[in-house]
């Protein structure tokens, strides 16, 4: 009962934030800083969004769902972020969602590294943390541009398959945004 409120109350607030204002949206923000910091908290929606936490957990366990809830069956991290040997994550997850079980899939389909975990820090956190190259897989600002705006299991957040809400918005617009928030300075929120 507990966890259908949650869900419920995460999908209410994702469908109230199911859009995703483009860049040009905050050029009436004269000041460059407040400007920068107006663009993250934007593609904050999509940073915070359980399509991106669930896969960005803070223990080796990852999350599943709209409620993000520990992933069923229980597996872990694993070397490499891809699971346990003889429960990696390609044991179940295919290179395409299939719907009719319910399963998601990518090609690429693995946890972030426990370094970019995201789960229970603050949006000001998170941006630290992704702007940090001990800490965001040694990219640099237009690496992580490109990673946002192209990478295909980034992507995958879009076209999450049945029963899952997407990330709000499109991954033009959220790559859009966050190279908008780099060309201004990549300020982050405090706290």
């Amino acid at each position: 009962m507990i966890a259908a409120i949650a869900a419920a109350a995460l999908l209410g607030g994702a469908s109230q934030a199911a859009e995703l204002q483009r860049p040009d949206a905050f050029a009436g923000i004269a000041d460059q800083q407040a400007r920068s910091l107006a663009l993250f908290e934007e593609a904050g929606k999509v940073l915070t969004h359980p399509r991106c936490v669930n896969c960005h957990p803070a223990g080796d366990r990852p999350l599943q769902g709209d409620a993000m809830q520990p992933h069923q069956p229980p597996v872990v991290r694993g070397e490499a972020d891809f699971g346990a040997p003889g429960m990696v994550c390609t044991t179940c997850h295919g290179p395409a969602n299939y719907d009719a079980a319910g399963v998601p899939g990518n090609p690429a389909w693995h946890l972030a590294p426990i370094e970019m975990a995201w789960v229970g820090k603050s949006l000001g956190a998170i941006c630290a943390q992704i702007k940090d190259p001990a800490r965001n897989g040694g990219k640099s600002m237009a690496e992580l541009v490109e990673h946002m705006a192209s990478d295909e299991l980034v992507g995958w957040g879009w076209q999450p398959g049945a029963g899952r809400t997407p990330a709000p918005g499109d991954q033009a617009t959220f790559g859009a945004l966050i190279d908008a928030w780099s060309q201004t300075g990549a300020a982050c929120p405090s706290g």
